[in-house]
């Protein structure tokens, strides 16, 4: 169970009252959970989720409140926060900031299909083109100049062969990114793994779980998704949901030239990045809780196949 702050029945009941969300009724914690404590509530009008916020820089919270508002005023299916009475929706609960949520439908896609990739290119799409004009600033933590930091880390804890293709990759994506300008910007997802989402059959029900959110490049969001929802077993892509998502995708927002120039570097890239903060998290900066870290060696799979095979053709967009 992976519930790091354990709430009774009783807080739960008085911290509703401040919201217009009926009476409560049942609380159950969610298991799912890696870094924050989540649990689902049943009041007698509708059906919540309550985070506490276990880890991470508390400050940063409003920006996420912000983000997820406008992608729901824009009518996104993202959770927007609940906001109290006064109008406030961050709070306070046991000591640890507090956030309540619709509770939104589906399950998780373990083995996404055509249909799912369509709904999730198209959703993408749509989302990157409102993002491009939300007013909030967050870096992006987790790019390129985060990797040219970090990866020092933990190179004692590779083979020699490994330490030679982490740093030749990093080389080669400062050189590629050097010739080009600035790439279109907006609001991240920052970490849109199948497993933030949800489906009723092939319906996307919502997109969760933005506490990766931030401002940068948008194709670094676009290969994010391609890495995990489009690799088959062996790190190669699989053209029939490759092709499909990202045809939805450029059907909302077609990328430019330099994103499709450097669109075989951004899926190194974001491999990279993920086998580097799974590394990190095994050998650097063990997780608070008592938790099964995520395996690195899948994103290293996926990187040497990325190096060896490259990236598939994008699809042409229609005119």
């Amino acid at each position: 169970m992976a519930v790091f702050t354990p709430l009774s029945d009783a807080q739960v009941a008085a911290f509703l009252e401040k919201f217009d969300v009926g009476s409560f009724v049942s609380l159950k914690g969610v298991a799912s959970g890696t870094e924050n404590s989540t649990f689902f509530v049943t009041t007698d009008r509708r059906e919540l989720v309550l985070t506490l916020f276990e880890q991470g820089e508390h400050a940063e919270l409003p920006f996420f409140v912000e983000l997820l508002d406008y992608l729901d005023e824009h009518r996104l299916p993202v959770p927007g926060t609940i906001h109290d009475r006064e109008g406030i929706a961050l709070h306070s609960l046991e000591g640890k900031p507090a956030l309540l949520f619709p509770r939104l439908p589906g399950r998780h896609p373990e083995a996404p299909n055509v249909a799912q990739c369509h709904a999730l290119g198209d959703t993408l799409g749509r989302l990157h083109v409102v993002s491009k004009r939300f007013p909030g600033h967050r870096p992006n933590p987790r790019d390129l100049n985060w990797l040219q930091v970090m990866h020092h880390k933990v190179l004692s804890y590779l083979s020699p062969a490994d330490q030679t293709l982490m740093k030749d990759e990093v080389d080669d994506f400062e050189s590629a990114f050097m010739r080009h300008g600035e790439l279109p910007q907006g609001a991240l997802h920052g970490d849109l793994f199948r497993d933030n989402t949800l489906f009723e059959g092939d319906q996307l029900g919502g997109i969760i779980d933005f506490y990766n959110g931030c401002t940068g490049d948008l194709l670094f969001d676009l290969a994010i998704v391609i890495n995990d929802w489009a690799s088959n077993d062996d790190g190669t892509l699989n053209a029939e949901r490759y092709n499909t998502l990202l045809g939805a995708y450029q059907a909302r927002r077609p990328l430019t030239e330099d994103e499709r120039e450097l669109w075989p570097t951004m899926l190194r890239m974001t491999a990279l990045r993920y086998w580097l903060s799974r590394l990190l998290v095994v050998y650097v900066d063990p997780p608070a809780h008592d938790l099964t870290p995520h395996d690195p060696e899948r994103f290293r799979t996926i990187l040497t196949a990325r190096i060896a095979h490259g990236a598939l053709p994008l699809p042409e967009v229609s005119a």
